[in-house]
């Protein structure tokens, strides 16, 4: 489907979301993708998916239904509907403490420390060492064993987060390695 329809059902969504469940436009526009269509005839629909957490709604012309079910998995549980719900002053609150989380591990001893062994397991990274675990697991069995050996920096880390959770911690501290890759991508186009 071209870009301008897209748009359309995208200014369609975003009105009935707002109208129907109270839904911040601003968060359906970041948080949702167009699946395509489903049905036939008078029955098709466009679907929309949350990119996180794989919550589809169905759009029939200017009505949008939430599909509390999909499969074996419930979706739409009341948190991730408040989500949707949040003020303009919520988002902006949410990606400011995202964005602080991204520069205090760019700078913290953890990271430093770690970064040229966490951008080894990428294969867009000149340092690419082949045969290992993907970055995500790496980055998982770091964690493991620093916590293994009571590493004061990964102690720190974890504090500063407000976090434990090896997942999560995982995940921050891989965000930095890709904005490293890209600026490796730019300098050697240039």
């Amino acid at each position: 489907m071209n870009p301008a329809k897209i748009n359309e059902l995208f200014d369609l969504l975003r009105a009935a979301c707002a109208r129907q469940f109270r839904f911040n436009p601003r968060r359906v526009t970041a948080g949702m993708r167009y699946v395509g269509k489903e049905g036939h005839g008078k029955d098709m629909v466009h679907v929309f998916r949350d990119a996180s957490t794989h919550s589809q709604i169905a759009l029939d012309s200017t009505f949008a239904t939430l599909r509390e079910k999909h499969g074996e998995k419930p979706h739409w549980t009341e948190a991730e509907k408040a989500r949707y719900q949040q003020s303009d002053a919520e988002i902006d609150a949410e990606i400011a403490a995202k964005q602080a989380e991204f520069d205090y591990t760019l700078t913290s001893p953890l990271y430093l420390d770690h970064k040229a062994q966490l951008l080894a397991h990428y294969k867009d990274w000149p340092g690419y060492q082949p045969g290992g675990p993907n970055p995500r697991e790496a980055a998982r069995l770091l964690i493991a064993a620093l916590a293994e050996a009571n590493d004061a920096r990964l102690t720190a880390f974890a504090e500063r987060m407000g976090s434990q959770d090896t997942e999560h911690l995982a995940h921050l501290l891989l965000a930095p390695c890709h904005l490293e890759i890209e600026a490796n991508q730019v300098a050697r186009a240039l």
